[in-house]
């Protein structure tokens, strides 16, 4: 007698499983997001394999994987210098953010240059794919396209002898197996569609490329196990009211995770900024109270950015406000309670508002000492030089710590100009063995205490100006 199939509620957020239905998912706290599913039964033993593993050990080598390069420079700086056969990619980012228009760039460029690419959409037809490139100024008579979502359809179009050297799939979200008894998009199809793909690519050989969609808290929509079945994950980040698009890595295989890629918005399509830092500093304007140039770290990619701070009289008789764009609100926090306690700074009736312009985030611990500087410089009024660049971490106690790649970060201040870094203090081994670049002029500090009076301002006069 066949066993009945069995059900379980499975929540669409996260992939929580649970034995009956609620409302709300404990696990991520999505309401309505949890649907019943069919689950079908399984033999109770695994049948006994005859093949037996042979193990190696640490010993030989092999060769670096081969690469496709995409033609696009930033997107193969980001994959760690191009595509990898029988990898897949997941990239994920907001809706109209710009994955498709970055994707199809690089399908018609590696078609024109004889790589046989196939273009697989279940979110549009063939039609609009043409409308998007016609506008987009692409040509590419060779790039195969086709409008799917049945995942069994597609797979017998590639389980050929010749497949295509890559497939793009635009998105998972969309795909449909037709073995799954679920709606697409839900945990259990998608879980099923990025198997079943994967699976045919590491067979034929060929790189595969998938789209994600993102849920509102910015992560991949869909079961977190798909993360693992992939050999890179890339997010395309930026605010869609903003030109520039950062591409980063959040997972790769065969590269660095800590690399990014910079693109600009235009009406033909994503355009690569190969100086990003000239970029982020175009609107600048010098001598402005509140403003500091902090001298960052992407991955190997020294990137300058404009450091924005506002204070203003707490409005009655609430908590004041702390609000952050671009950074992590609790560092900022942190360092407020450093400056009021370790500079005197009277900054608990104030409300503060720091930016990090460009529309990039930061997360390394080097931006502390330039946020404190333009947080300094609203709280006193004095602006701080226009040809002053910082970077530095910031301690409990006040002191300033030593940031890693300090010379990548001196030659890209030197070449745009900048004459004077406010930095960490060196040991003397590595003072000594490094030379700034010329026409840069190191200012070294180890307290915080100090970045007061390396800006010519009195403690006395930031309290009376606290006080007024």
């Amino acid at each position: 007698m066949a066993k009945r199939p069995l059900t379980r509620f499975v929540c669409q957020s996260c992939g929580a499983v649970y034995p009956k239905w609620s409302g709300k998912c404990e696990a991520c706290g999505e309401w309505n997001s949890i649907v019943q599913e069919t689950v079908e039964p399984t033999a109770s033993r695994a049948s006994r394999s005859k093949h037996r593993l042979t193990f190696t050990g640490l010993e030989g080598s092999a060769a670096p994987p081969p690469r496709i390069t995409t033609k696009i420079e930033e997107l193969d700086r980001v994959l760690g210098g191009g595509l990898v056969p029988a990898s897949v990619v997941l990239v994920g980012g907001d809706p109209g953010i710009g994955k498709s228009t970055l994707l199809l760039q690089m399908a018609c460029r590696l078609a024109t240059t004889g790589q046989r690419v196939a273009y697989i959409s279940g979110e549009e037809s063939v039609e609009q794919i043409r409308m998007r490139a016609r506008r987009l100024e692409l040509t590419a008579p060779s790039l195969e396209l086709a409008a799917s979502i049945n995942v069994s359809d597609i797979a017998a179009t590639l389980e050929t002898d010749t497949p295509p050297g890559l497939v793009i799939i635009d998105s998972i979200q969309t795909m449909w197996l037709d073995t799954i008894e679920s709606a697409p998009g839900s945990v259990a199809q998608v879980r099923a569609c990025a198997f079943e793909l994967i699976r045919l690519a590491k067979k034929r050989g060929f790189a595969l490329v998938l789209v994600g969609h993102v849920t509102k808290e910015g992560g991949l929509a869909g079961p977190r196990v798909m993360e693992h079945m992939v050999d890179a994950v890339m997010y395309f980040e930026g605010d869609r009211g903003h030109q520039f698009r950062i591409l980063r890595a959040a997972k790769n295989r065969f590269g660095a995770t800590d690399e990014i890629g910079v693109f600009a918005m235009t009406d033909h399509g994503l355009v690569e900024v190969p100086n990003p830092s000239a970029l982020f500093l175009a609107e600048r304007h010098g001598n402005i109270a509140g403003s500091a140039v902090f001298a960052g770290l992407e991955g190997t990619r020294p990137v300058l950015l404009e450091v924005q701070a506002l204070l203003s009289p707490k409005g009655g008789d609430g908590s004041p406000r702390r609000a952050v764009v671009g950074w992590d609100s609790g560092r900022l926090s942190m360092l407020l309670a450093v400056l009021e306690a370790r500079c005197r700074l009277k900054l608990s009736a104030m409300d503060v508002y720091l930016n990090f312009a460009g529309g990039l985030r930061v997360s390394e611990p080097a931006a502390d000492l330039a946020a404190a500087a333009a947080i300094i410089s609203a709280a006193t009024g004095h602006p701080n030089s226009a040809g002053s660049v910082f970077f530095g971490e910031i301690g409990l106690s006040g002191e300033i710590r030593q940031v890693p790649q300090a010379d990548l970060r001196l030659r890209e201040a030197q070449k745009l100009g900048f004459t004077t870094a406010i930095l960490p203090r060196r040991v003397s081994r590595d003072a000594a063995r490094a030379k700034p670049p010329p026409g840069l002029d190191l200012h070294e500090l180890g307290h915080l205490s100090s970045l007061v009076s390396a800006l010519g301002v009195k403690e006395k006069d930031a309290d009376e100006k606290n006080k007024a």
